[in-house]
């Protein structure tokens, strides 16, 4: 497979001709919840999409569509193979080049609605950059696929008071919660604590692509009514929605008010905001761990020149990836590394301090 050259950049996009502003949204401004005022306030709109993987390339697809005028998008990861049966925004050219997949979805949005600001941020986020990627969000949508950084979202929303959306699909299986900080239950409400023993994860459970458009759907809809008409939109929804499309099972856990007692929403006590004893190596899901290593700025030509002895390399602009039997390693500009072929904390940093160095 051969993929077109790529030469244009995020801050010099590909010119062309800009769909009137009236015929583009014409149909979205018909519907009377919308209407032309309320797609105005979807164009000044700020939106933060945290993590871009089946949700959240989903999420940002949507709302891209739908003329939110300002998007961010953060993601660790990049795209491969796998990904293509579920993550909307990635094609085979961008698993081919392992594009990080917030940088391959800004491509794709700037191409669909070039009269939209979208940003792209190769980061995970963490209580250290937190208050830098989320800044002047109106609103936060998850596409995490973890509790660690969900908890984290919700901490930082309550006490900002900004109102987010968690969402998430695994299997067959969908479920989403609108949070508005003081006035709904926030995730800590309805999950005090992150759900012991085995959990499935796609890795292990797989996932329907149709689940991850269903919860993105919904979650959508969602945001749309919080940016044109406000948290205290009747129709707005506060209860913690969940449905089985192979199954048919549906359930609804009533979210309208905070819990008594609340740590993060009654109690104002943002453990995971503080960070206390998060760990720099964390483990990544599909056989994968992580390492953080902040503050390091990774040279690609001469880690190139290093490498090229002891195993396979390929780079581009945003990812170097290293393949050193039977080990895979993924390096960030920033010197963040996911190691691919172990789940053992030890061995994937003895590979990075092996060949990056510690």
């Amino acid at each position: 497979m051969t993929c077109l050259a790529r030469e244009e950049s995020l801050d010099h996009p590909v010119e062309g001709p800009s769909p009137d502003w009236t015929d583009r949204y014409s149909r979205q401004v018909l519907f009377r919840g919308i209407g032309e005022q309320g797609q105005r306030k979807l164009g000044a709109a700020r939106v933060t999409v945290v993590g871009c993987g089946a949700t959240g390339s989903a999420l940002a697809g949507l709302l891209a569509r739908a003329g939110v005028g300002h998007l961010r998008i953060i993601d660790r990861d990049y795209v491969e193979p796998s990904n293509l049966q579920r993550q909307s925004l990635f094609d085979e050219c961008d698993a081919l080049e392992s594009l990080p997949k917030a940088i391959a979805a800004a491509r794709k949005i700037a191409a669909m609605n070039s009269s939209i600001e979208v940003g792209a941020k190769v980061e995970d986020l963490i209580p250290s950059n937190i208050e830098a990627l989320l800044e002047k969000s109106d609103l936060i949508l998850d596409g995490t696929d973890n509790f660690e950084t969900r908890y984290l979202i919700n901490d930082y929303a309550v006490e900002r008071s900004i109102p987010w959306i968690y969402s998430a699909a695994v299997g067959s299986y969908a479920v989403t919660l609108n949070v508005v900080p003081r006035e709904t239950a926030c995730l800590a409400c309805i999950f005090p604590d992150s759900p012991r023993g085995t959990v499935e994860t796609c890795e292990t459970s797989g996932i329907l692509n149709s689940a991850v458009n269903l919860v993105a759907s919904i979650a959508a809809t969602e945001a749309l009514k919080v940016l044109v008409g406000g948290c205290e939109l009747p129709t707005l929804r506060r209860t913690l929605l969940s449905f089985d499309l192979w199954t048919n099972d549906r359930a609804e856990i009533v979210a309208a008010k905070p819990r008594p007692g609340c740590r993060a929403c009654g109690e104002r006590n943002f453990i995971h905001l503080a960070g206390e004893g998060r760990p720099h190596i964390t483990l990544c899901g599909r056989n994968s761990v992580q390492i953080h290593e902040r503050q390091r700025p990774i040279d690609f030509a001469e880690l190139d020149r290093r490498l090229q002895p002891h195993g396979r390399v390929r780079r581009n602009d945003y990812v170097l990836k290293f393949w050193r039997d039977p080990y895979e390693m993924t390096l960030f500009p920033d010197g963040r590394a996911i190691i691919k072929g172990t789940t053992d904390t030890a061995v994937a940093r003895s590979l990075y301090a092996r060949f990056i160095g510690s």
